[in-house]
C-alpha cells in the first residue's frame, strides 16, 4: 500500500469507539498511519445510530471522527475472530481502545498478552476515571464535566452550571492520547521497547483547567460561574452594542488604552480605576457600563472591524458555518473533500488542524462503511505475512 505523511508504515489497530479513541485514532490516521477499525457486526460504532442529523452517506457524529479508516468487523464473543483480534493487535505498531478497565484482559486482548507476542506495540487505554478506584465506572463526557469542576465555572454567574457546547473532555483526552502514542512511538524508535500508554476523561479535564485549577492549589481561590467574563482579566468578554454584543480582549494595558481611544473615551484609560489590568479588575462593575455605553453607538460587526485595525482584539460571535467561512477568507483551508473507494466526493469535513513544511498529501477517504474491508484484512491476518504493508495481494479499496 502506498501512503503519505509522516507516520505511514504504521499500523493501528483501533479497539475504540464513539469520540477520544476515535479521535486519536483519526489523527493517527490523518498523518499517514493505517487505521484498522474493528467493530461489532451488525451494528458498529455506537455513533453510527447517534442521530439526526445524518449526512447522504451516514451519521454525523461518526463520520466527523472516523475518516481514513479501513472497517473491519470481528464478534470478539466469537473464538474465531477473537483469534483474528489478537492476531492484528499482535501485528500493530499501536493499539488503542477505551474498554471498560480490564476488559481486554477478558478477551485475551490487553496489554499483557499482547505486549508478551509484540514487545514493541504502543498500547494505549482510554478510560473515564483510570483504572484504581475509578476502573468501573463508565466515562461519559457531560458526567466528567459535572465531576471535574468544569461545569461549576461555565455559564452566567447566577444561572444554571452548563456544560460546554461540544464533548470538550473528549477531544482534550484525544489529544493526550495521541501526544502519548506519538512520545511513545518516538521512545520506541530509540530503544526498541513499547510502552502502555494510559489516560482517562477526568485527567485530562483537570490538567486543562490551567489558570482557574492553580487558582485553587496556589491561592486557595475557587472558581466560579462568571459568564462571558475573565476571572483575571478586565475588558475580556462580550461587550454589548447597537446590535446585539461584542468580543474584547484587551490582554495589556495598551490595548486598553487603544480601546479607549477608539470610542472616544480616552480619559477612562488615565482613570487610576482603570489605568492598569489590575484595577480594572477591581472595578470592573464599574467600568463595564461605561464601556457599553459608548458601544451602544455602533454595530458589532462595526466595532470588529473599528477595533482589529487599530490592534484591539474583537470579533462578533458568529454560528459555525460563519466561523469556517471566516478562517477560509484568512487562507486557512478550514475543510477537506473525502472520497468513497470508486473516487467520487462524499463529503466535506473539517480538516487535520497541523499543516506541515514540507507538506504531504492529505488524506480524504471518507469514513469507512461498516465492514467495509473487512474480507482484505481477514485474509491478511490468516496469511504469514506480518506487515500490511508487504502484504502484495491485499486490494483494499482506494480514491
Amino acid at each position: 500500500m502506498s501512503a503519505t505523511g509522516p507516520l505511514a508504515g504504521i499500523t493501528v489497530a483501533d479497539f475504540s469507539r464513539v469520540l477520544a479513541g476515535p479521535l486519536c485514532t483519526m489523527t493517527l490516521a490523518d498523518l499517514g498511519a493505517t487505521v484498522i477499525k474493528v467493530e461489532r457486526p451488525g451494528t458498529g460504532d455506537d455513533t453510527r445510530s447517534w442521530g439526526p442529523p445524518f449526512s447522504a452517506t451516514g451519521s454525523t457524529y461518526f463520520e466527523s471522527v472516523n475518516r481514513n479508516k479501513k472497517s473491519l468487523t470481528l464478534d470478539l464473543s466469537d473464538p474465531t475472530d477473537r483469534h483474528a483480534a489478537r492476531e492484528l493487535a499482535v501485528r500493530a505498531d499501536i493499539v488503542v481502545e477505551n474498554f471498560l478497565t480490564g476488559g481486554m484482559d477478558k478477551l485475551g486482548l490487553g496489554y499483557g498478552e499482547v505486549s508478551a507476542l509484540n514487545p514493541g506495540v504502543i498500547y494505549a487505554s482510554i478510560s473515564g476515571f483510570g483504572s484504581a478506584e475509578g476502573a468501573q465506572l463508565p466515562g461519559y463526557d457531560f458526567i466528567v464535566q459535572a465531576l471535574g469542576g468544569l461545569m461549576s465555572i461555565t455559564g452566567e454567574a447566577e444561572g444554571e452550571a452548563m456544560k460546554v457546547g461540544v464533548a470538550l473532555v473528549d477531544v482534550l483526552t484525544a489529544k493526550d492520547a495521541t501526544i502519548g502514542v506519538l512520545a511513545a512511538l518516538h521512545a520506541r524508535n530509540v530503544s526498541g521497547a513499547g510502552a502502555h500508554v494510559e489516560v482517562n476523561l477526568l485527567s485530562s479535564l483537570q490538567g486543562a483547567l490551567a489558570n482557574q485549577g492553580q487558582a485553587y492549589l496556589g491561592a486557595g481561590k475557587v472558581a466560579g460561574r462568571m459568564g462571558n467574563a475573565h476571572p483575571s482579566i478586565v475588558p475580556y468578554q462580550l461587550l454589548a452594542c447597537a446590535d446585539g454584543s461584542v468580543a474584547v480582549a484587551c490582554g495589556n494595558d495598551r490595548q486598553f488604552a487603544k480601546l479607549c481611544t477608539e470610542i472616544g473615551q480616552d480619559a477612562l484609560a488615565e482613570d487610576p480605576r482603570f489605568a492598569t489590568n489590575t484595577a480594572r479588575v477591581t472595578h470592573r462593575e464599574v467600568l463595564i457600563p461605561l464601556l457599553e455605553q459608548a458601544l451602544s453607538e455602533d454595530t458589532g460587526a462595526n466595532w470588529q472591524t473599528r477595533f482589529t485595525t487599530v490592534g484591539v482584539p474583537a470579533g462578533k460571535v458568529a454560528g459555525i458555518d460563519e466561523g469556517l467561512e471566516y478562517a477560509r477568507t484568512l487562507g486557512l483551508k478550514p475543510t477537506i473533500e473525502v472520497h468513497n473507494a470508486a473516487g467520487e466526493t462524499v463529503g466535506t469535513q473539517v480538516r487535520h488542524p497541523i499543516t506541515w513544511t514540507p507538506e504531504f498529501a492529505v488524506r480524504g477517504e471518507a469514513p469507512p462503511q461498516l465492514g467495509e474491508h473487512s474480507e482484505p484484512i481477514r485474509a491478511w491476518l490468516s496469511s504469514d505475512v506480518e506487515s500490511l504493508h508487504d502484504f502484495v495481494t491485499l486490494a483494499l479499496p482506494r480514491p
